[in-house]
């Protein structure tokens, strides 16, 4: 298991600057949000790899700009648009490789009456096996506005599709659903491949670790025994932090936390 921040968290500062803001802070993990078209070209992204590299930050995952076109391009009756995205989405698992990260969030369909789990498993799977041809995985997100935020709904997928399923539990989106983030455990299983955490209280649902009430010894200690491979990555809107000695003070909370869970313990 391993802690990290994602760039999305300072936003709307360029991606690169985000990077650097957390790497000589000392962040040795991180997730990439790729905020437009032009941070996917090819120099973008070896000057990506370059930060990386120079300050030895390993990056986990990606998380596209393309989410809120998701329902439109994968889930329509208008099948040049799932060609169309498939062939782009090429240009996130190049980049991917290019930086070196596992893991692409994926936030599906937003609920309709025409967005069942056969539709949603069909079109998703398509992707799925697009990714391994790259060696990443495409790992499907709770998010409370779509057709994942019910744990049910990634139960019921998650037993339909099998190896070719995997997860991103984000507590946050789970609390603003209605759920327990604990459920979602329950209902992903083994295929939890990837987490985006923040603390959640009387205060908010989005908060820096420590200003609220999530049980973070029962998660871990849950999450360890389904996958210690994790990435566990701390995500925040730029509204709930003030300056990134807050960041940087969550993520090593975050740290000491997942330390017991890590492969050298």
């Amino acid at each position: 298991m391993i802690a990290g921040v994602s760039t999305a968290c300072l936003y709307p500062k360029p991606i690169e600057e985000s990077l650097y803001d957390l790497a000589v802070n000392g962040v040795s993990c991180v997730e990439l949000f790729i905020n437009t078209h032009s941070e996917l070209k090819k120099g973008f992204a070896h000057g990506m790899a370059g930060l990386l590299k120079r300050f030895d930050v390993k990056c986990a995952s990606v998380h596209p700009f393309t989410s809120e076109m998701e329902t439109m391009m994968f889930f329509s009756s208008y099948e040049r648009r799932m060609n169309d995205i498939l062939e782009y989405y090429k240009l996130y698992f190049r980049f991917m490789n290019i930086v070196g990260a596992d893991i692409l969030v994926f936030h599906g369909g937003k609920p309709s009456s025409a967005l069942n789990s056969e539709l949603y498993c069909e079109r998703y799977s398509k992707l799925f096996r697009l990714g391994k041809e790259f060696g990443v995985t495409v790992a499907v997100e709770n998010v409370s506005r779509c057709k994942s935020a019910n744990s049910a709904f990634i139960k019921d997928i998650a037993g339909k599709l099998g190896n070719e399923f995997a997860f991103v539990l984000d507590t946050k989106q789970a609390v603003r659903a209605g759920e327990n983030p604990m459920n979602f455990l329950d209902a992903a299983g083994d295929k939890v491949s990837h987490v985006h955490i923040s603390d959640s209280g009387e205060m908010g649902d989005c908060l820096l670790i420590g200003r609220g009430r999530f049980n973070f010894k029962q998660f871990f200690g849950k999450l360890a025994g389904l996958n210690p491979d994790c990435a566990v990555i701390l995500e925040l809107y730029r509204s709930g932090w003030g300056g990134i000695s807050d960041l940087v003070s969550s993520y090593n909370t975050l740290v000491r936390m997942t330390e017991p869970y890590s492969r050298e313990k």
